[in-house]
């Protein structure tokens, strides 16, 4: 199976499934599966892509 986070890139807005609190955040980096997503209520994130699946927000 594919992992979708795979395709997240800078730029792109997400939202993080177990913590809607934390709004629509913006990927900053996607590398070997270690996500950096800057969230409008929480700040800067660093995500285990491998463990939580993002939600992509449609612009």
């Amino acid at each position: 199976m594919t992992d979708l986070n795979d395709f997240l890139e800078p730029g792109m807005l997400v939202l993080h499934p177990d913590r809607p609190d934390w709004g629509t955040g913006q990927v900053q980096s996607n590398i070997n599966g270690r996500i950096t997503v800057n969230f409008r209520e929480e700040g800067k994130v660093v995500i285990d892509g491998s463990r939580v699946s993002l939600v992509i927000v449609d612009p």
